[in-house]
């Protein structure tokens, strides 16, 4: 019998967890009610005395576009976490953001790719344009000519213009 006071210290711990799952509030005719369930809905806020403890994770709010979060934290209910639909809705949500971002990146990947190119192509015309060898053209009747002077510094600039806007 040495165990009996054991067992009593072991039933009232898990006893005290279970109290502190527990519902106040007042009922319409003014008397306190006790649940392990929420009060009815419809429940005044205020008449809400003790709710239990809130789970430890994260709240989602999710704010409907142009609303600031702080509004949306005020138009929320504080009586529990997010309903399903919001769960769902932030989940969306998530997989939107999750997606644009991942076509933000691809783009950006892409254009940085496609500058690189540029690069390479602006400065390998540049090389031949100061090399000093001939260099030649197609004309409007498919004929090959010799660039003047005037031609190849033109070019020259547009080659030195465009390493300076790709090749960063």
């Amino acid at each position: 019998m040495r165990h009996k006071p054991l067992v009593f210290a072991l039933i009232l711990i898990a006893l005290a967890g279970t109290a502190q799952a527990q519902w106040k509030w007042r009922d319409a005719k003014g008397n306190v009610q006790y649940s392990d369930l929420p009060p009815p809905l419809g429940t005044p806020d205020k008449d809400i005395l003790q709710r239990p403890p809130a789970p430890a994770r994260p709240t989602i709010i999710v704010a409907p576009p142009g609303v600031p979060a702080s509004a949306a934290t005020a138009q929320r209910p504080a009586a529990s976490g997010p309903t399903k639909a919001e769960q769902d809705a932030a989940a969306r949500q998530k997989q939107e953001q999750d997606k644009d971002t991942a076509k933000q990146k691809e783009e950006e990947r892409r254009m940085a790719e496609q500058r690189r190119e540029n690069c390479a192509r602006a400065q390998a015309n540049l090389r031949d344009l100061q090399s000093g060898t001939r260099l030649t053209r197609t004309n409007d009747k498919g004929e090959r000519v010799f660039m003047e002077q005037a031609q190849i510094a033109a070019e020259t600039s547009r080659a030195r213009d465009l390493i300076t806007s790709e090749c960063r």
